[in-house]
């Protein structure tokens, strides 16, 4: 009997809700881009925990960092502060300083949701009374609290949870007209994507982004950017905003950040996290010692190995690899955060279980594109052998 057993039991056996299904593997280890399940099967991991064990699992300089920290300091409340969340923080503004230019604050979080909450809550406040609304892109996606998923710009996920928050408006992706018309002096905010990962790997058109902080500049409103999936190097900068010459106001992050540790963060301008006061926002696992201990340990390591250089590099050669497969018909994305469109009639889910089964790791982010999202320190043997199994299993389905 494998651990996963009990997931085909039914409910009076299953120890989890039903929001993710039925997993079709159980994963026990895993080291850089490989994991293996409790059946002792091997397979490359090119999702990544969904773009977020970008230095690999298992990945040794990270572990220490955590284990050594376990064993000194896990949590205490914020009435004090610790020395770890404190170097993280400025080592995380140090990188968006040097992004941006403007110092800036950071308020940790535990996920990428909470990190778009703080940013909500952030927007609202210097909004102040009248001036709430949250303009966001349709095919986005910002989180699954209720906030987040109004800001999420796919109506059939909040179809079960009506009536949602109100404040929340969404435009089509790319729509600078759009846009335009839809920010007026209700308006606190736009938050958008560089990249809509969850949407189907889309990047950001040439200007649009430009053309948001220009609107947002005409009427006051903060621009936020969710860097969640692309922050960290993901897509060949360290910040995808970093690709369309602009500076954002507010920048939420997660994934990457820990490299599998659950934490995220919001960092603002000075000039806008200087609106928060005591009592405003908070929770109980901002900044603990241990999950900051792992963010400085992300920072310096894909500090020295050139993190953002590794994504623009191995996300080429893939790109080429892919390119090269007759039934996959376009390659999109930047960096390592890429989806291939696949030919007319190949039904990507399938492609995708028949990987799994074959012992590649992707996932099928809409009914036509796979994407693909390997640990940043992917080798070029296992960018070619990746290739080679969606070749072959492409070629299978074509058939």
């Amino acid at each position: 009997m494998t651990a996963h057993t009990f997931d085909t039991a039914g409910l009076d056996h299953c120890p989890f809700m039903p929001v993710f299904g039925a997993p079709p593997i159980s994963i026990e280890r895993g080291s850089g881009t490989e994991v293996w399940d409790t059946d002792g099967k091997r397979y490359l991991d090119f999702l990544s925990g969904i773009a977020v064990v970008s230095l690999g699992h298992a990945n040794p300089v990270i572990a220490d960092a955590i284990s050594r920290q376990a064993h000194t300091l896990l949590h205490v409340s914020n009435f004090f502060t610790n020395p770890q969340a404190t170097a993280a923080a400025v080592k995380v503004n140090e990188l968006l300083f040097e992004a941006t230019g403007h110092a800036g604050q950071i308020f940790f979080t535990n996920s990428g949701a909470e990190a778009n909450e703080c940013a909500l809550k952030l927007a609202r406040k210097f909004g102040g009374r009248g001036r709430h609304t949250v303009v966001s892109a349709l095919g986005s996606f910002h989180g699954r609290t209720l906030a987040t998923l109004a800001a999420t710009g796919q109506p059939t996920k909040h179809e079960p949870f009506a009536p949602m928050p109100e404040g929340f408006k969404h435009v089509p992706w790319g729509d600078l007209d759009a846009l335009r018309a839809s920010v007026d002096g209700t308006v606190a905010a736009v938050l958008i994507e560089p990249l809509q990962g969850e949407g189907g790997v889309i990047p950001a058109p040439p200007g649009y982004l430009a053309g948001i902080r220009e609107i947002c500049d005409e009427v006051g409103a903060l621009m936020m950017i969710d860097e969640i999936q692309t922050g960290f190097g993901r897509t060949g900068s360290w910040f995808g905003f970093q690709q369309h010459d602009v500076v954002p106001d507010v920048v939420t992050l997660a994934k990457a950040i820990g490299n599998g540790m659950p934490v995220g963060a919001c960092w603002a301008k000075r000039q806008v996290s200087a609106v928060f006061q005591p009592g405003d926002h908070g929770s109980t696992y901002s900044g603990t010692a241990l999950a900051t201990a792992a963010v400085s340990a992300v920072v310096d390591e894909m500090r020295r190995i050139d993190a953002p250089g590794l994504a623009r590099k191995q996300g080429g050669q893939l790109t080429s690899l892919l390119e090269q497969i007759p039934q996959v018909t376009s390659v999109r994305g930047a960096g390592l955060l890429l989806g291939a469109q696949l030919a007319d009639g190949i039904d990507a889910p399938t492609v995708y279980k028949a990987l799994l089964s074959r012992g590649l790791i992707c996932n099928a982010v809409n009914a036509t594109t796979l994407r693909f999202a390997p640990p940043l320190t992917v080798s070029d043997a296992e960018l070619e052998e990746a290739a080679g199994l969606v070749a072959d299993v492409l070629a299978a389905v074509a058939t």
